[in-house]
């Protein structure tokens, strides 16, 4: 089969590759769409850094690049491994792509396991992924989706529970005001979150295309542009001179997280969305004199569910998040590339691993 295989540094291949058996417990999935993901860019142009390097073999998955890229995806069961009796064939699902050591609590009574040691990512450290025409899953991490939600918007699924997570992490209420910095992929899911709780948004952005985007969607009260006025004054005139209840931080630029810092509220939440591939400065003073609380947030624990009954309920429409879509062939020249010199054009572009989806669409 078809996959999009990850050697290093801009360096993506296209190979053809074995299959993975199925084995008990697991699930064969054929994946209809997978997205790209800023944490995929990341690895393009700085890695390895989630993929383990050649010659060090990842201590559960056990494998190193190449491996194959995608941990964003939706699709169609088609077929089971023994034991496995609560799906079917043809079923609709997503998947929670977590490699998690075996005796690890991930039960619904957990809340930490994302966090648990050596915890790495289906599509980045082995075990498959996204990016080939079909996986094979441990039946924990499969999540079955209605069939009303069409198959591309549920692809969509894993970073919004990224931005579920987030947003669950701040302990923002309905009624409240939250600030999103930056209107990217993450940016505009966490808004979408915000807004299907009852929480007004404002969104502060570079890129007209993108505020547009977060207007159009919904997901958005207000976008500024930070190139033509104060945030921090606008945010506080909106809020009656108090200033946001809360913040999330989703571009890993020290400037936007400066402006946050100023712009909540005294005992407001900022929480750290972006993946930071740098250190970064942080006003302590300012921190202790308006009793901020800084989080931090990885992934997502349990979140799936709660997630994917938000898509199927209505509340969230993914649909204007889906900015291009590509065959695999294409995946570096009008997908990485779009992405990395073009970014304020899109929001998500999705693949499809065998074209099927592609013909579908037409």
């Amino acid at each position: 089969m078809k996959a999009a295989r990850y050697y290093g540094r801009n360096d993506i291949r296209i190979e053809d590759i074995e299959q993975q058996p199925l084995e008990p417990g697991t699930v064969r999935i054929d994946v209809a769409w997978t997205g790209i993901c800023g944490t995929d860019l990341h690895e393009y142009l700085e890695g390895p850094i989630f993929v383990p390097a050649p010659g060090q073999p990842h201590p559960i998955s056990g494998e190193s690049a190449p491996i194959t890229l995608g941990h964003e995806f939706s699709g169609v069961v088609s077929e089971l491994g023994e034991g496995v009796t609560d799906l079917a064939v043809g079923d609709h699902v997503v998947v929670e792509p977590y490699i998690i050591h075996d005796d690890v609590n991930t039960g619904p009574d957990s809340n930490d396991y994302h966090l648990s040691e050596d915890m790495n990512f289906i599509g980045l450290a082995g075990r498959g992924g996204g990016l080939a025409e079909n996986i094979v899953v441990k039946r924990r991490w499969v999540h079955k989706i209605d069939k009303a939600v069409a198959l591309d918007e549920a692809a969509l699924i894993e970073p919004l529970s990224v931005a579920y997570h987030a947003v669950m992490r701040s302990g923002v209420k309905a009624g409240q005001t939250a600030l999103v910095g930056g209107a990217g992929p993450i940016g505009q899911l966490t808004a979408a979150v915000l807004h299907a709780l009852d929480v007004r948004v404002i969104i502060s952005e570079l890129s007209p295309l993108r505020r547009q985007k977060a207007l159009d969607a919904g997901v958005a009260d207000v976008a500024l542009n930070p190139a033509e006025v104060d945030v921090v004054a606008e945010v506080k005139k909106l809020t009656g001179g108090q200033g946001a209840d809360v913040a999330f931080e989703a571009t890993s630029v020290q400037v936007v997280f400066d402006t946050l810092m100023d712009a909540v509220r005294p005992t407001g939440v900022i929480v750290v969305v972006s993946i930071w591939g740098k250190p970064a400065t942080f006003d302590m003073h300012k921190l202790v004199m308006k009793e901020l609380d800084v989080r931090g947030t990885i992934g997502y624990v349990n979140s799936h569910p709660a997630t994917i009954a938000l898509v199927e309920s209505g509340k969230i429409d993914l649909k204007p998040f889906i900015t291009g879509k590509i065959g695999m062939e294409h995946i570096v020249d009008e997908g990485f590339d779009t992405l990395i010199n073009r970014n304020e054009t899109a929001v998500k572009i999705l693949v499809s691993p065998s074209g099927a989806g592609l013909e579908s669409a037409e």
